[in-house]
């Protein structure tokens, strides 16, 4: 009887011991309780709402503490706080990506990812190089750089045509005979024909040379004059066309360049050079553009 009573006694007292040691230590939150319920939290929301924000960041931390980590709204308020207020872009983007990872499939998931990018922003901002936006510059200037590229190759295909162009009309024709009206075949200089060096450059004669003619030249009593460049006109060459009369006048933009401004009044870029001699008397170079600065547009 007396070991079955010291029993019960032992059993009852190890039932009510716990209760004394909560009821004398300090209280403490309870793990399963809601975040938003935590007494901290809603008194850091409260402090949020009266513009004591450091105070209200201390209370976040705590509840992220007191968490383990597994605070995703205090972490969103932490990361809220040290963008707009502390101005710490570091500490925002870590309390930032810890909400993403506790509420990824959450609806402001997309709008925290977006304030992560802001704070990147931010902080490559306070970098002595500035790397973002030295980067959006270089790869503007890179454009620009292909763009020119291109616009050379063109160019250059154009001048090719036309020192064809001038090669054909500048290349002399063969004289006519006066008994039969007909083109004699040009002579060679070995042959005693002439060379022309340059319009309007006199004639040198080459001495002929001993060959055996195929078929011998009617004899001529004088040699017959240089044909003139200029005087004879190349059947299927077009003449340049006349200088224009009139111009229409452009003031220089910033960003304005010969090959824009050709495209904007012509439609085209190819005709800057058109532009470019008409101004020569205030470009001294096709890269001389100035802001303000006042063009002739030949019409």
């Amino acid at each position: 009887m007396r070991r079955r009573l010291s029993s019960v006694f032992l059993v009852t007292v190890l039932a009510v011991l716990p209760w004394f040691h909560l009821g004398c230590g300090p209280a403490v939150n309870m793990p399963f309780t809601a975040e938003v319920d935590d007494p901290d939290y809603r008194r850091g929301k409260e402090l949020l709402r009266m513009g004591r924000e450091q105070e209200a960041l201390a209370l976040f931390l705590k509840v992220i503490d007191q968490r383990g980590g597994a605070a995703a709204e205090s972490h969103l308020e932490a990361g809220i706080l040290y963008q707009k207020h502390i101005k710490d872009p570091i500490a925002a983007i870590y309390h930032y990506r810890r909400y993403r990872e506790l509420r990824p499939s959450s609806e402001q998931a997309r709008l925290v990812l977006q304030s992560i990018e802001a704070c990147i922003r931010e902080f490559a901002r306070t970098l002595p190089a500035q790397p973002l936006d030295n980067q959006v510059e270089r790869t503007d200037l890179i454009d620009a750089l292909d763009q020119m590229r291109r616009e050379n190759l063109e160019l250059k295909e154009q001048l090719a045509e036309a020192r064809a162009a001038v090669i054909r009309t500048t290349r002399p024709a063969a004289p006519a005979t006066a008994d039969f009206g007909m083109a004699a075949p040009a002579l060679e200089p070995s042959q005693g024909g002439f060379a022309l060096e340059e319009p309007g450059a006199p004639v040198e004669y080459a001495a002929p040379v001993a060959v055996t003619p195929v078929a011998p030249p009617a004899p001529v009593a004088t040699p017959p004059p240089a044909p003139s460049v200029q005087a004879r006109p190349v059947v299927g060459v077009t003449p340049p066309a006349a200088a224009p009369t009139s111009f229409r006048r452009h003031v220089v933009n910033k960003g304005d360049t010969l090959m824009s401004i050709s495209l904007r009044y012509y439609g085209n870029r190819t005709r800057w050079r058109e532009i470019y001699a008409a101004n020569r008397d205030v470009l001294p170079s096709e890269s001389a553009l100035k802001i303000g600065m006042e063009l002739k547009i030949p019409q």
